[in-house]
């Protein structure tokens, strides 16, 4: 079989994702999940007198930290599988990488298994993460001493 015919073959045998229904998901469970964000921002603001400003650490971090619980259940997994990139854009996606990573490597022991481990895929997003933090205020401040921006 030549490999025009075979790869004929492979598109008539390969199933055609449904587009629609998949994008459907992935916004019902990223809106989910932003939507369950946007609760907690409201409950610390409501019930620890946070502003709407300070309330957004606080918020990611559990955010991450429910992730990290539904993560090690294997709960999260069965979500991502349904919401395809809906789970993963948000910041949750992180939190489960990072315990994912964890996981994989726990046979190995606590220091070289998970230590060593633990952000090997989450690494590059928290680098490159602190480089742009890093150019965008070198920005801002050259702009500000320039007179572009006021403080």
């Amino acid at each position: 079989m030549e490999q025009k015919q075979f790869d004929k073959l492979v598109e008539r045998q390969t199933p055609k994702p449904v587009l629609f229904v998949n994008i459907l998901k992935a916004f019902l469970v990223g809106g989910t999940i932003c939507t369950i964000g946007q609760l907690i921002t409201f409950f610390y603001i409501r019930f620890f007198s946070f502003t709407e400003r300070t309330a957004a650490n606080p918020t990611v971090a559990t955010m991450v930290f429910i992730v990290m619980i539904l993560t090690g259940t294997g709960l999260y997994k069965k979500i991502s599988q349904f919401g395809g990139a809906g789970s993963a854009v948000p910041v949750t996606g992180f939190g489960n990488a990072v315990i994912s990573a964890a996981i994989e490597h726990k046979s190995e022991g606590y220091v070289l298994g998970i230590g060593g481990n633990i952000f090997k895929l989450a690494g590059s997003v928290i680098v490159f993460g602190v480089l742009s933090a890093f150019f965008v205020a070198l920005i801002k401040t050259i702009l500000v001493k320039i007179g572009v921006v006021s403080w």
